[in-house]
């Protein structure tokens, strides 16, 4: 049952922004059955944000106003939000006004069928085709084929979570995006519904096409702790392997050289090629290896478990 809502919202520099978004917030959350709270983390602005966030925070009660020493980035602010929130349900957005608060009841109500976690899709992005919208429809069609989870749109700041599904999730780089992926791997129910997107009134976009190489270099992350990450030896050793192969090859393509070509040994660079390729695969295993270490003491050490439950039922018991 759904008790208490918290809005994170990651600000920097959106001294034009705050105190509409806060005035649209509060009517919607003023609608609806919850109790509420609005957590602004501002993210190093150098503006007058910071100064809004308190003004706000001072008059209203259920606002939180967290300021970072310097700019940490979106993912960093958005991990700041979930660590000082204490709802049911985390609904992040943006502090641009591109969101729209009156989608929050459209996403609760997705919840209130049995989800744990509603994402917004852009349906219709009012941003720049070439610049944002194609690259972005290119990520979202990649991530979804690799790590299994079906969203036409990642990039949507405007989420719902259920606070059980991501209690455990530490984000880092920009992996905000990819909390849907870690949620499913909790067992996580998962919805989307299309939300309202604006156009920017102020300001303007801190972020470029350099960003769509970090998202995807940080997919390549998510996917190895998904596939790998109980067993690492699988990577370092898979690929020690194919280097083993490789050097073997090289030995003997270089003696078929010499003894049916007459090709000297010092003509080619099959012998420093198999030598280098040979050194690579005896360093991935015992890297394989000290990884398999590394992530027994990880989970020992903490008294994690390598499996998750859904359910316990004895003889006796009540379902």
């Amino acid at each position: 049952m759904i008790k208490k809502i918290s809005i994170t919202i990651p600000v920097y520099n959106e001294e034009k922004n705050i105190k509409e978004l806060y005035a649209k917030l509060i009517k919607v959350l003023d609608r609806i059955e919850y109790d509420s709270e609005i957590i602004f983390v501002n993210d190093g602005s150098y503006d007058n944000s910071g100064k809004i966030m308190n003004e706000l925070a001072d008059q209203d009660s259920r606002v939180q106003a967290i300021h970072f020493t310097r700019n940490f980035g979106q993912t960093a602010a958005m991990m700041a939000g979930f660590d000082f929130s204490d709802g049911d349900i985390i609904v992040p957005m943006d502090a641009d006004l591109q969101n729209d608060p009156e989608d929050i009841p459209r996403l609760l109500a997705k919840l209130e069928e049995g989800y744990d976690v509603c994402s917004g899709w852009r349906k219709n992005r009012q941003d720049s085709y070439i610049k944002r919208k194609l690259v972005s429809q290119i990520a979202n069609k990649l991530i979804s084929r690799i790590s299994g989870v079906k969203l036409k749109d990642y990039g949507c700041t405007m989420k719902a979570y259920r606070r059980d599904v991501i209690k455990g999730v530490k984000l880092y780089g920009e992996m905000h995006r990819f909390i849907p992926i870690y949620a499913s791997w909790e067992g996580a129910k998962i919805a989307e519904i299309p939300v309202n997107h604006h156009p920017r009134k102020y300001g303007e976009s801190s972020y470029g096409l350099e960003r769509t190489i970090k998202v995807l270099l940080d997919l390549i992350v998510v996917t190895f702790l998904d596939n790998y990450a109980q067993k690492p030896i699988y990577v370092f050793g898979g690929f020690g392997f194919l280097c083993f192969l490789a050097s073997i090859s090289a030995i003997f393509y270089a003696v078929y050289l010499k003894w049916v070509k007459g090709i000297s040994f010092i003509l080619t660079p099959l012998p420093l090629i198999a030598l280098m390729a040979l050194v690579t695969a005896v360093m991935c295993v015992l890297l394989g290896l000290l990884a398999e270490m590394i992530m027994r003491t990880y989970y020992e050490s903490q008294g994690k478990r390598v499996y998750l439950l859904s359910e316990i039922r004895s003889r006796g018991e009540e379902p």
